[in-house]
């Protein structure tokens, strides 16, 4: 319930109650005798008695409360707002006291806020697949993220390392393009697979210092989709091209041979020879056509249809079609893919075994599954490839053989990728690949 009266008007009223018995004591004195100035200093010293102890209540409470006030005002500065102030009083302080608590609730949470947005922040940059540094004026590493302490430390802590300290144990490529300072576009050979990164450089001011930040990103991927987009759609201009000619050539070609046929006076040896021409327009007409098609499809992929599969039922379609051998045991877990496309490429990799002269009981399939996902690998004893065919044996129209078309393996790395996943080749030791392709399960599947 608040007070009758505000502070001001009990100050006052104690003031004036005070003043009125500083001022009727001495007539009292008076009236009993006593001398005149002896009334007047008793009653002056009186009314002083009555003013404080008058006044006492009300100046002791408030020079708590202003105290306590001060202490929370205090605590602000220093960034903590946890502390409160008891409302006990229903005046003026009490509600100054009641107006700070609520400045300090609504500082608690938007310092909560705050809070759980950096939290969100800084788990985002941890998870992003982009390497991160963030470098002061000094050259020290004040922030970095999991893909940057991987790609440039080994998975170790780069904060507080000088810069110049953690490039001289990265890759020369990696440190030449974090040193030159401008964006670009850079290669790192893992093993036997070149990956392309893109850096870029910014240069900011935090906290009235200048900081540089890095980002890095791997391309590899995206540069790979983008190059057979592009392969794809000279493909189909080629395809539509080709059709067009090969169709009235084709059609022509018979109308000849019927034509042919047809001619009683012309000279046997004559006929065979034109025979001869039409039949082999025919063929070649026949051969361009299975030749385009076979792009066409490449070009043409459908988005895989994934499903749960059975591994026996896998295996028992594949028996029948190439002969290979099964090393190991077949997971319990079923597969979860497009049986139709992961048919067609370990097809594709059985017969480029053969052909790499790999004997059909050399030809191994193996196949395991983990959490991360499930991987079928397929060894051969064929000639291997060396160094440079590797880096190139997945582009489309890339081919070491007289007859080649260049898509077998590129049509594998497709359908593999179209599922999410990648594929690798390795030389093996005493000859010939390794070939494992790397299919991630599904998040909906348990």
């Amino acid at each position: 319930m608040r007070s009758k009266f505000s502070l001001e008007g009990r100050i006052l009223a104690a003031t004036l109650l005070a003043v009125a018995c500083g001022t009727s004591i001495p007539f009292a004195l008076l009236y009993y005798g006593l001398d005149l100035r002896l009334a007047l200093s008793g009653g002056f010293a009186l009314a002083i008695v009555v003013a404080i102890l008058l006044l006492r209540p009300v100046t002791a409470p408030m020079n708590r409360a202003l105290k306590a006030l001060e202490s929370g005002m205090l605590n602000f500065r220093d960034r903590e707002f946890s502390t409160s102030l008891p409302p006990q009083r229903d005046d003026e302080l009490g509600r100054i006291a009641g107006l700070y608590n609520d400045v300090g609730e609504i500082l608690r949470r938007e310092r909560a806020h705050i809070y759980q947005r950096e939290l969100l922040l800084d788990t985002v940059m941890q998870s992003s697949p982009q390497a991160l540094l963030l470098i002061d004026q000094s050259g020290r590493i004040v922030y970095s993220n999991t893909s940057a302490r991987h790609l440039l430390h080994r998975g170790k802590p780069l904060q507080g390392l000088r810069l110049p300290q953690v490039l001289a144990d990265c890759p020369t490529e990696l440190a030449d393009a974090i040193e030159r300072d401008r964006d670009g576009l850079f290669n790192i050979t893992d093993g036997d697979t070149p990956q392309t990164h893109h850096v870029s450089h910014s240069d900011f001011v935090l906290n009235a210092n200048r900081h540089r930040l890095i980002l890095i990103r791997e391309m590899t991927r995206e540069l790979t989709r983008a190059e057979v987009q592009v392969w794809k759609k000279v493909i189909r201009v080629i395809s539509h091209e080709l059709n067009n000619s090969l169709a009235p050539i084709s059609s022509m070609a018979h109308s000849g041979q019927l034509l042919a046929a047809r001619l009683e006076n012309t000279q046997a040896q004559q006929r065979a020879t034109l025979e001869k021409v039409f039949n082999t327009i025919a063929e070649r007409c026949q051969h361009l056509t299975e030749f385009t098609q076979g792009y066409a499809r490449f070009a043409k992929l459908p988005a895989p249809s994934c499903e749960t599969v059975q591994w026996h039922q896998l295996i028992e379609r594949l028996a029948p079609l190439q002969p290979f051998t099964l090393q190991g045991d077949l997971p319990a877990r079923p597969g979860y893919f497009d049986p139709v496309q992961i048919e067609q490429a370990l097809l594709n990799l059985f017969k480029n075994a053969v052909e790499a002269g790999s004997d059909a009981d050399a030809i191994e399939l193996q196949i395991s599954a983990d959490n991360r996902g499930q991987y079928l690998t397929v060894n051969d004893r064929g000639s291997g490839m060396s160094e440079k065919v590797l880096q190139q044996a997945l582009l489309p129209f890339y081919s070491t053989k007289p007859q080649g078309v260049g898509l077998g393996l590129a049509l594998c790395r497709e359908i593999v990728e179209a599922h999410g996943g990648h594929l690798q080749l390795h030389n093996r030791s005493g000859g010939g690949l390794h070939i494992r392709m790397t299919l991630p399960w599904p998040a909906a599947t348990p």
